[in-house]
């Protein structure tokens, strides 16, 4: 999986461009477009979806739209029993959680929305660590190091002797499946001693509370506390030509960072029929370009959004990553290419 995402990554990105196209709706006016708008899941995209509703709703000042942060494994615990409309997740679904849909009748359209750079940050007091290897990550990390490795000096040779305090997202987490995938190599893989939490503003706080502290969670929570926060550096042989890298937009359009993943939502196909939802999602994919830049994620290609659109405007339902064939290493945009093709 982490090799799928690193093509995906690099092919999906080249020629970006941001999609400014001023959202109309036909069927409905804004005074007369009313109803709720059920919407949880990852805390990541939260700051996403947050701001595209934020702006939905001066438009349509009769609908009301709920954001939670459940995390994406929280929030498909509620989309599969049909308590939400839209899930948002930092992962595509999982065969589990797709079994427990199937089950329940709940038929969904997942759409791909933005990329991210998960940051891994220390406190700006910590003058030692500049950047830190995938190796060391994973020493940090991995199951193994549960009550073992609790120091700094045991990471690297001439890091001070100092304990290392560590913060993550918890096992609901999208985040949490991304980054133990990618730093220890199996989703899920890692040790429990650490403080955990689904808010990512609790992780932002408990970093910058301690010197001695290392945390991971999505981009936009680092670039909206940089003051209290510094970035570390990931340095991985596959990136970069083995040069460490930072987070950024352009290191991940440039395919220069390890820990870049795109971002979804996943609607109720029975709900994408309401008036009110399927105005919000297409207001969404329509402006999920300007708005991810807003809040400092990274957008898909203007090819992605017309076919996500396409996707959604067709129901197709079901996820990409699910499906067979020869899928593994192409982009998003290819992927959502392959599904419209299906329907013609």
């Amino acid at each position: 999986m982490l090799e799928r995402w690193r093509k995906m990554v690099g092919a999906a990105l080249v020629g970006i461009t941001a999609a400014m196209t001023v959202f109309t709706v036909s069927v409905v006016s804004q005074t007369q477009l009313s109803g709720t708008i059920k919407i949880d899941g990852s805390s990541t995209v939260y700051v996403l979806t947050e701001a595209v509703a934020e702006e939905f709703q001066k438009r349509f000042p009769r609908v009301k739209v709920t954001v939670g942060i459940s995390g994406t494994g929280g929030g498909f615990k509620k989309f599969a029993r049909g308590e939400t409309d839209i899930n948002d997740a930092s992962r595509p679904i999982k065969p589990t959680e797709d079994e427990e849909c199937r089950k329940n009748g709940i038929a969904y359209i997942e759409l791909p929305v933005a990329y991210d750079a998960l940051a891994v940050v220390v406190n700006p007091a910590n003058k030692w660590c500049d950047y830190l290897t995938v190796e060391e990550l994973k020493r940090m990390w991995e199951p193994e190091a549960q009550g073992k490795i609790t120091n700094w000096s045991q990471i690297r040779k001439g890091f001070p002797d100092r304990p290392l305090k560590l913060f993550g997202p918890g096992t609901d987490s999208g985040t949490f499946d991304f980054f133990t995938e990618a730093i220890v190599g199996k989703s899920g893989a890692s040790r429990g001693d650490y403080t955990a939490s689904e808010d990512d503003n609790v992780l932002v706080h408990g970093v910058a509370s301690d010197p001695n502290a290392l945390g991971y969670f999505g981009f936009a929570y680092y670039a909206e506390n940089r003051n209290r926060l510094k970035a570390v550096a990931i340095q991985c042989q596959c990136h970069n030509n083995g040069k460490p890298s930072l987070p950024s937009e352009k290191a991940v359009i440039e395919d220069r960072y390890h820990l870049a993943r795109p971002l979804f939502i996943y609607v109720n196909r029975q709900a994408a029929d309401r008036p009110e939802v399927k105005a919000f999602v297409e207001f969404y994919l329509r402006n999920a370009a300007r708005l991810a830049k807003e809040v400092r994620y990274v957008p898909l290609p203007k090819r992605a959004y017309e076919l996500a659109l396409e996707r959604f405007n067709k129901r197709i339902v079901g996820s990409m990553f699910g499906a067979k064939g020869a899928q593994v290493g192409v982009s998003i945009e290819e992927l959502l290419a392959i599904e419209a093709k299906k329907t013609k």
